[in-house]
C-alpha cells in the first residue's frame, strides 16, 4: 500500500512538472512611448468668432462691420514629442492650413454696403504639454499664429474697395490624441485664435484711400491623423 501511494505521488509530480514546462512565460507589455518626430494631416471647421472692420480707425463709426466667420479648412502639421519619466509629454509643433473660411454681412447701419472677408491661409507654431495614459494623451498647446486675409466691400452689389493683409496673433487649444498603432495616431482638438489689430488702406476706384482697422477672432474644431517615426 505504501509503495502504491509513493508511486502515485511520483506520477502526480511528474504530470505537474510537465504541465509547468508547457506554460509560456509572457513578458509584460511595455507602455506606449510618445517620444519622436511626427507628421500628419488635418481637417477642421471654423465654428464662429468675430471679424470686425472699423472704418477710418473709428470703432463707433456707422460704417463698421461686425461679422462671424464660418467654413472648412485642411492642412498639414508636424512636430516632436519627448516623454518624461512619470508620463508628462513635452513637444513643439507647427501647422499650415488653407481652405474656404469666410465672414460676410451688411454694414452695421448702412445696408447698401456689405463686406466679405476670406481667410486665404493660416499657420501657427505651438508648444504642447500632455500627459500619457499609455496610448491616450490629453494635451494643451499654444503659441504664435499668422494668417492672410482678403477684405472686399460692395456697394449696392458692386465692387467698392478691397485689401489683402497678413495678421499676426496667438492661438491656444486643447485636445486628445490616441495611438492606434505604434506609428499611427488620431487626434481631436479645439482651438481659439486671436489676431492682433491691423490698420490698412483699401483700394477704391473713386478715391485715393479708404482707411480701416481689422480685428479677427476664430473658434475651430480639428481632426487629424499623424505618423510617428
Amino acid at each position: 500500500m505504501r509503495s502504491f501511494i509513493v508511486a502515485a505521488a511520483l506520477v502526480a509530480a511528474s504530470v505537474t512538472a510537465a504541465r509547468a514546462a508547457d506554460v509560456v512565460v509572457q513578458e509584460p507589455v511595455a507602455a506606449y512611448n510618445w517620444s519622436g518626430v511626427y507628421v500628419g494631416g488635418q481637417i477642421g471647421y471654423v465654428v464662429g468668432g468675430k471679424v470686425n472692420h472699423d472704418y477710418d480707425f473709428d470703432s463707433e463709426s456707422e460704417w463698421n462691420y461686425r461679422l462671424s466667420p464660418r467654413g472648412a479648412f485642411g492642412g498639414i502639421f508636424g512636430g516632436y514629442n519627448y516623454q518624461l519619466d512619470g508620463g508628462v509629454v513635452l513637444g513643439v509643433e507647427g501647422d499650415f492650413n488653407w481652405g474656404s473660411v469666410k465672414a460676410s454681412g451688411d454694414n452695421v447701419s448702412v445696408d447698401t454696403y456689405s463686406s466679405s472677408t476670406k481667410l486665404n491661409w493660416a499657420g501657427a507654431a505651438r508648444a504642447r504639454v500632455g500627459y500619457a495614459f499609455d496610448r491616450f494623451m490629453p494635451y494643451i498647446a499654444g503659441g504664435p499664429a499668422i494668417a492672410h486675409f482678403r477684405f472686399e466691400e460692395l456697394r449696392n452689389g458692386s465692387y467698392n474697395s478691397s485689401a489683402s493683409r497678413t495678421l499676426t496673433g496667438w492661438t491656444i487649444g486643447a485636445g486628445g490624441e490616441y495611438a492606434v498603432t505604434d506609428n499611427w495616431t488620431l487626434r481631436g482638438e479645439y482651438r481659439y485664435t486671436q489676431y492682433g489689430k491691423k490698420d490698412f488702406i483699401a483700394s477704391q476706384p473713386d478715391v485715393a484711400e479708404d482707411q480701416w482697422t481689422a480685428r479677427v477672432r476664430t473658434h475651430d474644431l480639428r481632426l487629424g491623423v499623424a505618423y510617428k517615426f
